[in-house]
Formats: structure tokens, C-alpha cells, sequence
């Protein structure tokens, strides 16, 4: 492998701009936000346009280096890192930032991969429209790496995942070839869908480089409640009441397990306590409407009071303003900080049915708490769609040490529960290489025989992204 003259002519493919030499820059792409990873790739490429991209592949692909996407950095998976070693070639879109069309009649945007996601949602607001994926890395997670993974956030409860929103990519194939699928279409019934390989595909058939995305009408009317609940399972009655009387309104709720909140205000100062009375659970729920006269907090006020009197929430307070919207919505994202300052963590992303939720917080936490006495419960998440954060912190004052090996068997426990009850290990983060290992144990073989076919097809030369989804 002649290092240098690859690099030269990535050089000549990208240009000065689109060769990363500033070792902070080096530095800022190959470390991760969260844990640890080892990441040292052989080279850092920023194309600016699908031809460059194109070169590069087509390099990469007659020259046998390998090739690893990055989106913003944002992951919690490690599926945007180079492997260790300078093995690796590492292509960052941040570059590919043009919106390159707006087409309000048709309510479909065209974005480059490199968009960062609030600005897209920015864009999508000045025409009157909205782009519902809402995460809390939206201002600096680009959209190409929310396609990649597949992202879901808070707003999934009413419009989906990323799957939903996309209508067509753009693709470089590891060979270098484009694929122009951005299609416009809301039926096309023309065979295989081929957008849906490279959603969620975390960079290992190919490049993403652009997308056309769906939008919606722009609420005007929006409501935000918080209440206090006995338990996960009055949650679950809570929203249902909510979706009853709410319908296509209601877009989001989260559940919020008590010592998320504690964790949280005791390490982010100005955090307060969002109801006069601590409450062993909260749910944070919000509503939406194009109708600026549909009195949201109307319908949201007589669901609590009903609620209320039927005994299914303890205390609760709906939201006056923006300010204290925002509020409540700037508490809920500062959960998943609050507990990176109590020592081990033990991360779950995982889904089951929603109507399981409650059975998998009770047999998760009864099950840990046998096994690894003062381990504390910390969950979290989108109970509307089932996805919940369970992110188990290890006992307090006792030392990180001691913890950490623990981690593979916490894993074990908390997904062979999540498996007998029909979900998922991964519901919004993906594989990466954090899951690679157990995925095998809780996927079926003809499922991931399949998987590895597509896989084959399409990247014969095992060219992109080696080392992550696969063993």
C-alpha cells in the first residue's frame, strides 16, 4: 500500500480544502463525544460535491483502502470512527451543506448530507413548513448521519423515524458509481425500494450524500404539560387517554423516571424542580396544530383533570408560555448529561411494545437489583413509540472500578429481557461497533444471513465501513 501516492491523489480529487490536515481537526473527527473508542484513520477527506465523493470512492475502491462515513460526530455507537491502526480512510460530508431545493407545493426539501439538522429545520419554519425530526444534537448532527442511523427523537410518536421522512437519497456506491434516487414521489411502486437499504445502514453499503425529505404543514398552536405519575403503567394510561382525546395532535411524550430529574438539577446549576412535590415518575407530553384556534391546552387541561380525579396522575402543570415550554423540553434534555457525572453508566437504547413498557421497567430493575445490590434504576425515554433509555448508573460512593466490568452481564440481563418481550436492543442509536457483538444473539440467522447477502451485493470488496453492524 503506496500511502503516499493515495494521498496525493485524494488531493488531487478533493483539492486543498478537502484534505484534513490541522491535527485539532484530526483530533476533534476521531474523538467520540461519549466512551472511548480508539479511532486513528490513515487519512480525513471533506469533499464538497458528489463528484468528489465519487473520486473518492472510486480511489478508496482501486487502491483497497477502506472507507468510513461521518456524519457530525454525534453517535453514541462508535459507527462513525475510523478503526485504529491507520487502516482506514474517513470521509466527513460537512462540507456537502447546500440546501439545494425548497419545493413548497409538492412540501419536499432537498438537502445535502453535510446539513446540519437545525438549520434545516430553520429553513423548513422561514417557509411557513416543518422538518418534525427533533433531536438533542440537532445543532450539530447533520442529516446525512440522521438517515444513516435511521434517527428517531422526540417527535417519532407522531411522525416517525427517519425512514418516514426521507421520500429519495443520493448515493455514492463503494465503486464510486452515483446513484440518483431523489425522487419526489409519494407512490412509486416500481419494485424494490432501494432508499430503504442505505437508511439506517450506518455506512456500510454506501455514501450517502444527499436526500429529499418530506415536510409537513408548520404548527401554529402548540401545547406543553408535565404531570407527576405513581408509576410507569399510569403513564401508559395517561397517554392513552391523551391519544384518545388528542388524535394526530399529540406529538410527543416521554417518560422521566424521578432520579433522572435529581441526577440532573444536582450537577446542572439553575435546574429546579418542575412540580411543587417530587413524584416517583413524571411524563412530559406535547401537542401541535396547524389551527391557531384548536385550544390545545383546553383538551390537554380536561385530560388531566379527568385524569386526576380518576386517580392516574398525582400533580401536574401546563405550560403558559413558550418560555416555560422550552423550559420543561431544556429539562428533559439535560437528562442524559446529568448522569455522565455519576461514575459507570450502564447504556440501553432498546424498544419493546408499548404496552410492555411497564413490564420491562419492573423485571429490568427487580432483575439488576438481585444481581448487583445498590446498582441504581435511571430510565427515561419516548413511551409513545416504546423506545426507553435505560441507563442503569452504578451504586453511589462506591468506586467506578469496581463497576465497570460489570457492564457485559447488565448488558446480558436487560436484553434477554427486552428479547422475551419482543423488541429490540437498538431502537434509535444503531449497532455501530457498541452492539456488534450481541446483535447475532438476538437476531435470527436467516435475518442476518440476509443482511450479510445485501452486504456482499454491494460492497463485494467489504470496502465500507469495516468493522461495525457485522462481526
Amino acid at each position: 500500500m503506496d500511502a503516499e501516492r493515495v494521498r496525493a491523489r485524494l488531493l488531487e480529487a478533493v483539492g486543498p480544502k478537502g484534505l484534513v490536515n490541522d491535527p485539532a481537526q484530526l483530533r476533534a473527527m476521531s474523538t467520540p463525544w461519549r466512551d472511548s473508542w480508539p479511532s486513528e484513520p490513515l487519512a480525513v477527506v471533506m469533499p464538497g460535491a458528489t463528484a468528489e465523493v465519487s473520486a473518492v470512492a472510486r480511489i478508496c475502491h482501486e487502491e483497497g483502502w477502506p472507507l468510513v462515513p461521518q456524519g457530525g460526530n454525534t453517535g453514541v455507537t462508535g459507527a462513525g470512527l475510523s478503526r485504529p491502526g491507520g487502516r482506514d480512510v474517513l470521509i466527513s460530508l460537512k462540507r456537502m451543506n447546500r440546501l439545494r431545493s425548497m419545493d413548497a407545493g409538492d412540501d419536499i426539501m432537498v438537502a445535502e448530507a453535510g446539513c446540519i439538522l437545525a438549520d434545516l429545520q430553520a429553513a423548513a419554519a422561514a417557509q411557513e413548513r416543518f422538518f418534525p425530526m427533533s433531536l438533542g444534537s440537532q445543532g450539530s448532527c447533520t442529516i446525512g448521519g440522521n438517515i444513516a442511523t435511521n434517527a428517531g427523537g422526540i417527535n417519532a410518536l407522531r411522525y416517525g423515524t427517519m425512514r418516514q421522512l426521507v421520500s429519495g437519497l443520493e448515493v455514492v456506491l463503494p465503486d464510486g458509481r452515483v446513484w440518483d434516487g431523489l425522487r419526489k414521489l409519494r407512490k412509486d411502486n416500481t419494485g424494490y425500494d432501494l432508499k430503504h437499504l442505505f437508511i439506517g445502514s450506518e455506512g456500510t453499503l454506501g455514501i450517502i450524500t444527499a436526500a429529499a425529505l418530506f415536510l409537513s404543514p408548520r404548527p401554529r398552536a402548540r401545547c406543553t404539560a408535565l404531570v407527576g405519575l405513581e408509576s410507569p403503567a399510569m403513564a401508559l394510561r395517561w397517554l392513552r387517554r391523551l391519544r384518545h382525546a388528542m388524535g394526530e395532535h399529540l406529538t410527543a411524550c416521554e417518560l422521566i423516571e424521578r432520579i433522572c430529574i435529581e441526577v440532573a438539577m444536582r450537577h446542572q446549576p439553575g435546574l429546579r424542580d418542575p412540580l411543587a412535590q417530587p413524584c416517583p415518575w413524571y411524563a412530559l407530553v406535547e401537542a401541535g396544530s396547524c389551527d391557531e384556534a384548536a385550544a390545545l391546552d383546553e383538551r390537554i387541561t380536561a385530560c388531566f383533570a379527568a385524569a386526576l380525579e380518576a386517580g392516574e396522575v398525582l400533580d401536574g402543570v401546563i405550560a403558559t408560555s413558550l418560555a416555560q415550554s422550552d423550559a420543561l423540553w431544556a429539562m428533559r434534555e439535560m437528562l442524559a448529561e446529568g448522569h455522565r457525572h455519576e461514575g459507570i453508566s450502564f447504556k440501553h437504547d432498546v424498544s419493546v411494545p408499548v404496552s410492555q413498557v411497564p413490564v420491562f421497567i419492573d423485571q429490568a430493575g427487580e432483575a439488576l437489583a438481585a444481581r448487583f445490590p445498590g446498582i441504581r434504576q435511571f430510565a427515561f425515554g419516548h413511551i409513545g413509540d416504546g423506545n426507553i433509555h435505560y441507563n442503569s448508573l452504578q451504586a453511589a460512593g462506591e468506586p467506578a472500578a469496581d463497576w465497570a466490568p460489570r457492564l457485559p452481564e447488565v448488558n446480558r440481563i436487560v436484553h434477554d429481557i427486552v428479547h422475551r418481550l419482543g423488541g429490540s436492543i437498538s431502537a434509535e442509536h444503531g449497532i455501530g461497533q457498541l452492539r456488534r457483538q450481541e446483535l447475532p444473539r438476538y437476531k435470527p440467522a436467516v435475518e442476518l444471513e440476509m443482511q450479510q447477502r445485501i452486504k456482499a451485493a454491494l460492497d463485494p470488496l467489504g470496502q465500507m465501513n469495516p468493522g461495525k453492524l457485522f462481526l
